[in-house]
């Protein structure tokens, strides 16, 4: 295994994954983010290209954005102003109209092969977001019983942690969709929604600073980090 794992807060939150959204190549933190950790960013990350933003007025990027690569995908609550901002700094932005599925984090998840999207997302909506991704493909269905399948799962090029109501047939095949290994986890001492103390690229991973230390010891399995 290659990369690093460490603890973390956002705002003084455990929560990270709410408010961040990561891929290989830039990081999107909320305004006033802690210099700690922006130095975790690039240290466990290795990210150095972390951009200050705010989606809809809020400091909830990671629940709002889905981003590959430089592209991201965001939901018309956007600002005019924000999109300007993230598009001035060389990101590729799309604006999505998205009804009643304004936090396109919590209902897509996806790696650089695969996605997989809310079942009830509109399915043109959810061919312009795999296109945005360059995935080859997406299906609906949901993680153990989810819909809500961004909050419910982290993936990678390299594993993925999903939530501990996922079965094993369920595992298998979402290992099969995504194209590598998957495994049940938990975050911040015991949350089996683990987006939201989890931000993870193919290079390290970032948790929430309850997570215990079994917890962590499986995450890093999961995501193939940490030896």
């Amino acid at each position: 295994m290659m990369g690093s794992i460490d603890k973390a807060r956002v705002l003084g939150s455990p929560h990270i994954g709410t408010y961040v959204a990561t891929t290989d190549e830039v990081t999107l933190v909320p305004r006033g983010v802690e210099e700690d950790f922006r130095r975790k960013v690039r240290d466990v990350l290795s990210v150095t290209d972390i951009i200050e933003t705010s989606i809809a007025g809020t400091s909830l990027i990671g629940i709002f954005v889905v981003a590959r690569d430089r592209r991201i995908a965001v939901p018309d609550i956007v600002r005019e102003e924000e999109v300007s901002e993230l598009r001035e700094v060389g990101l590729r932005v799309e604006v999505l109209e998205t009804s009643s599925f304004n936090a396109l984090g919590n209902i897509v998840l996806h790696n650089s092969k695969f996605a997989i999207v809310h079942p009830e997302l509109n399915r043109d909506l959810a061919s312009r977001i795999a296109s945005l991704l360059g995935v080859s493909g997406f299906v609906p269905r949901t993680v153990g019983g989810i819909p809500t399948v961004g909050s419910a799962a982290v993936v990678t090029d390299r594993g993925g942690l999903v939530h501990p109501s996922a079965s094993d047939e369920d595992v298998r095949k979402l290992s099969e969709l995504f194209g590598v290994e998957l495994d049940v986890g938990t975050v911040n001492f015991g949350i089996g929604f683990v987006r939201s103390g989890l931000v993870a690229n193919n290079y390290g991973v970032l948790v929430g600073e309850l997570t215990t230390g079994p917890e962590i010891i499986r995450i890093a399995r999961a995501l193939k980090v940490g030896g």
